[in-house]
């Protein structure tokens, strides 16, 4: 019975050699660079801006990292090519599940490719609240624009981040331009008031939406609809192609209720069938419009000044959150705290009031 069993003892045993040396060889910092595949500081900036869509792939897995020595890394790089960047439109798109936004810019981005403008997109996919898993399936839906040369399509996780948007997206579409995409669009994750964050990254906002969708989507509608520069009413074919276009002229009647929109420039409702592909070149003709407006009362540059400066807010609110949270002393108290007010014995206001002074503590011992 031993001896029967010896073939299969040995193969347990050298596997698990295996994977002890393996674990321990892994530990070097060098070797642990090699299994990221992370490259020189020159490499990745000389690749970006030669278009290489390998290494902006690898740059922009850089940025979304959140080990301390990618971070710095990152860092440098947006430093390093932020001079050829900014030459594009920024478009964001989002909409309800359902909608179809990945059709629609499969539509979109070929209409958009007819001028042959370099298109970048950036799907951001709803990530786990369990494991943080994301199912990245945008490229699968986007057949002819994932298999055009001119096109770079990047799923990115939302892993968490507010907003419907990656917590890495301005620093992607930074690399994006800087390797010569002209377009990008921003693929959100759904739709709600935190959608704002969008907004704040990109040059046009463009609201999907189906016709006779219900009530429950009234409130998100009021909520967004003051942000939104153009709205789209999607799914215009066969039977429901009545029922579109009577819903694309009550929006656009209520529209003359709202204020002039910031840009000056008219908000429109377009109906539109990404199936069929009618009403798209209408849409990219709105898009065009509004840039050359925007560009020329002075809207679009004022608006990336403002968004350059919410970026600077949210970085450093970024980091104070970090550095809370990567502080081992600080951490062992909160973990105090939790305990207390889990059992009752602290109430959660005093216990935040409480970690806050230890910090402020600690910032001014680290002044003196």
């Amino acid at each position: 019975m031993l001896t029967s069993n010896l073939p299969l003892f040995a193969f347990y045993l050298k596997k698990t050699f295996k994977i002890a040396v393996y674990s321990a060889y892994f530990q070097s910092p060098t070797i642990l660079n090699f299994m990221r595949n992370r490259l020189t500081l020159s490499a990745y900036t000389d690749g970006v801006l030669a278009g290489n869509r390998s290494i902006l792939s690898k740059a922009i897995t850089l940025v979304e990292s959140v080990l301390p020595s990618d971070r710095d890394l990152a860092l440098t790089l947006i430093s390093n090519i932020l001079p050829y960047s900014g030459n594009s439109l920024r478009i964001g798109i989002t909409g309800v599940p359902g909608v179809g936004k990945s059709t629609f810019i499969e539509a979109f981005g070929q209409e958009i490719r007819h001028s042959k403008a370099k298109l970048a997109i950036l799907a951001i996919d709803p990530s786990s609240t369990q494991n943080s898993g994301s199912i990245l399936a945008d490229k699968t839906r986007m057949l002819h624009l994932a298999s055009d040369p001119g096109v770079f399509i990047r799923p990115s996780p939302a892993s968490g981040t507010l907003g419907g948007v990656a917590k890495s997206t301005r620093e992607a579409i930074l690399l994006c331009e800087a390797a010569g995409f002209e377009t990008i669009i921003i693929e959100t994750v759904g739709v709600g008031q935190s959608e704002i964050n969008v907004k704040r990254m990109t040059d046009i906002f463009l609201l999907l939406m189906l016709a006779g969708a219900g009530d429950e989507l009234q409130g998100i509608k009021r909520g967004i609809i003051e942000m939104v520069d153009l709205m789209i009413i999607n799914k215009a074919d066969g039977e429901n192609k009545l029922k579109v276009s009577q819903a694309a002229q009550e929006y656009q009647n209520a529209l003359h209720y709202l204020q002039n929109p910031p840009s000056g420039f008219p908000i429109e409702v377009i109906p539109c069938s990404s199936i069929q592909k009618t009403g798209i070149d209408k849409i990219w003709k709105f898009v065009q419009d509004f840039q050359k407006y925007t560009q020329k009362n002075g809207f679009f540059i004022q608006n990336r000044q403002h968004q350059n400066t919410n970026w600077m807010h949210e970085s450093i609110q970024n980091s104070l959150i970090h550095d809370f949270y990567s502080n081992e002393n600080l951490q062992n108290k909160l973990k105090l705290l939790e305990s207390a007010v889990l059992e009752g014995r602290e109430h959660p206001l005093n216990a935040a009031k409480t970690i806050l002074e230890n910090a402020r503590n600690q910032d001014k011992k680290v002044i003196k």
